[in-house]
């Protein structure tokens, strides 16, 4: 080999390696890392619903279920001012009508979440936070997020609550979900 080529050939490895690294960058044993929050560093600062590059956001309100007490007042549903416990917009602390309410029985109603309608905001888990039990939160959805490299939410965040974890650990909880009796 003469040392031109040699030369050469070597040149192309040494420009490969930042390449290669770059790869790399963002892999773990279960896959590659992905976004999520961290629902207890959260603040519900507003910003997943602005600076998403998806419109809308590809941050939605979770339910953990175990945890809610479906209480007739739910302060992740209506806003602080509200003037009756109805369904009316008037009330609710969702400004996208996102958050659904549904009577189970007395004095116990469901709530869910529409995600098609919910836009990430996180005005709902912030109410469910100071008031409730903490049963909503916000979370990356995987479906829908395009996993940027540079996350621009993870860079607005004020409280640094976007962290990457494996594939294989796709949601954060808020609260260690219950485990089924045996």
């Amino acid at each position: 080999m003469e040392r031109r080529d040699f030369f050469q050939k070597a040149l192309a490895v040494l420009l490969a390696l930042p390449f290669v690294g770059w790869l790399r960058r963002g892999k773990s044993a279960g896959g590659p890392l992905l976004w999520q929050i961290d629902p207890k560093k959260c603040i519900q600062c507003g910003r997943c619903a602005t600076e998403c590059v998806l419109k809308p956001s590809a941050v939605k309100c979770v339910h953990q279920y175990a945890s809610c007490g479906y209480c007739e007042f739910c302060s992740g549903f209506f806003h602080n001012q509200y003037r009756q416990l109805d369904t009316g917009a008037e009330n609710q602390r969702c400004p996208t009508g996102a958050l659904k309410r549904r009577y189970v029985e007395g004095p116990y109603f469901e709530y869910t979440i529409d995600e098609q309608l919910c836009n990430g905001c996180g005005r709902c888990v912030k109410g469910c936070a100071d008031f409730g039990n903490g049963s909503l939160f916000l979370q990356v959805r995987r479906d829908l997020c395009v996993n940027c490299n540079q996350c621009g939410i993870a860079m607005a965040c004020p409280s640094q609550a976007f962290v990457r974890v494996p594939h294989d650990q796709p949601y954060l909880y808020k609260h260690a979900p219950k485990e089924p009796a045996t």
